[in-house]
């Protein structure tokens, strides 16, 4: 699914959200782990995903390729600063209306507006994919997340007390979100 839109972020720059391509590969595993290396919040921690820069291109392309799936990239001076897309829950009649979203941003740029350009425009995305619903987890200690994702329209859903086991603070709730589109 092509998408291409450039913005101006909180800070005077700009950024160029678009699809993630083949030759992209290593450069997005790099930000993949400094993402996940950053925070407590993300679903995996550095080094757990065994994909070689070339496997990783390949799945970029083919979701650039996609009629219902899309990850993008946030490019901000020439160089890639954050990650967001969707996925399909299934292709079985009773779940293909659902997708799974997910978001990471380099800490250096947390707080410029790309989360919100990029949730924008994965929901416009998996509207043109044809959902009805995106649906995401959030830890529950991520509150800003958590607001950005209200303001988006996400509304809660459940939580799970167990959701992840972080290495560092042990349980962490998961809150389950979704988004009617």
């Amino acid at each position: 699914m092509k998408y291409n839109e450039t913005i101006t972020l909180k800070n005077g720059k700009t950024a160029v959200i678009r699809n993630g391509e083949a030759a992209d590969g290593e450069e997005v595993l790099y930000v993949f782990d400094k993402t996940h290396e950053e925070t407590d919040f993300l679903y995996t921690y550095p080094g757990e995903t065994n994909i070689t820069p070339q496997a990783e291109g390949k799945f970029l392309q083919g979701k650039t390729d996609s009629d219902n799936e899309v990850e993008l990239l946030a490019i901000v001076d020439g160089k890639i600063v954050g990650l967001a897309g969707f996925g399909s829950e299934g292709d079985k009649f009773k779940v293909r209306h659902r997708a799974d979203f997910g978001i990471s941003i380099l800490k250096d740029y947390w707080g410029l507006g790309l989360g919100k350009a990029l949730t924008k425009a994965c929901i416009e995305c998996a509207k043109k994919g044809g959902y009805t619903q995106l649906e995401l987890n959030v830890v529950s200690e991520n509150q800003a997340a958590i607001n950005l994702y209200k303001k988006m329209g996400f509304v809660e859903y459940g939580r799970n007390p167990r959701g992840f086991n972080s290495k560092f603070t042990g349980y962490q709730e998961v809150v389950y979100m979704r988004l009617e589109l």
